[in-house]
């Protein structure tokens, strides 16, 4: 089973308290980008595979979609979700990824932001994806990008000359990761870049984009701590097609 860490009091306290938790897609930094993946919405069905607060779910329902399933393994996610995020069109259930079982071809969308990393079985949940999708259906996520998450000992340091760097070891070691982020102990699985798409492509997908968000100079701007995501990826987007 999946580390159910959103449902501790420590991580969920810190989590509600981030910017894409208090004002939803417009506190994601990463989402204007994500907008140029995504298919018009007008009467698709669309599963949001760990939708947290419902954000994402809301918005596609705003935009036309006939029906929403979301799913996470949080209580707490899919509680707040309900209270927060409901419309007519949004179903909110719990769910772990990494035994979920969806419906044969009862999806024109398959969406994530950032859940993947924490799944084992990447494969399993693409086979998943896959048999729930129409032909011609989209696959669009987000996970943190591998270098991101690499080092088995992730964060900023500063070397002699008082240079700040993130340290990428590790990189083609792949598997389990703990990390301390909001409470201790935070169980993550890297996998490097090309495991991740070669896995999409083995489950008969094909690769439509891939981008490495960085902010925009206007970002940069407007929020001038941004601008250290230029110097190493955080997240990672996917287009895939059925």
């Amino acid at each position: 089973m999946a580390q159910n860490v959103y449902d501790t009091p420590e991580f969920f306290a810190g989590y509600s308290q981030l910017g894409r938790s208090v004002h939803g897609l417009a506190g994601a930094a990463e989402w204007p980008v994500i907008r140029t993946l995504l298919p018009e919405m007008t009467g698709l069905r669309v599963v949001d595979l760990g939708c947290g607060f419902g954000w994402f779910s809301r918005f596609a329902a705003a935009e036309g979609a006939a029906s929403v399933l979301g799913l996470d393994l949080s209580e707490n996610m899919i509680a707040k979700a309900r209270t927060e995020n409901a419309h007519p069109a949004i179903t909110y259930e719990i769910a772990n990824l990494e035994r979920v079982e969806l419906s044969a071809g009862a999806f024109d969308l398959a969406y994530s932001s950032l859940a993947f990393h924490y799944l084992e079985d990447f494969g399993r949940l693409v086979a998943e994806v896959h048999s729930a999708l129409v032909p011609g259906g989209k696959f669009v996520f987000t996970i943190e990008h591998p270098i991101y998450m690499a080092s088995r000992n992730p964060g900023w340091r500063t070397d002699e000359a008082g240079k700040k760097y993130w340290p990428v070891d590790g990189y083609s070691v792949e598997g389990r990761r703990t990390t301390d982020w909001l409470a201790k102990g935070v169980v993550k699985y890297h996998r490097a870049i090309g495991t991740t798409l070669n896995t999409l492509i083995d489950g008969g997908f094909a690769i439509r984009r891939v981008i490495e968000w960085h902010p925009s100079p206007d970002q940069i701007a407007a929020n001038p701590a941004l601008a250290e995501e230029m110097d190493r990826p955080m997240i990672l987007m996917v287009s895939a097609e059925r």
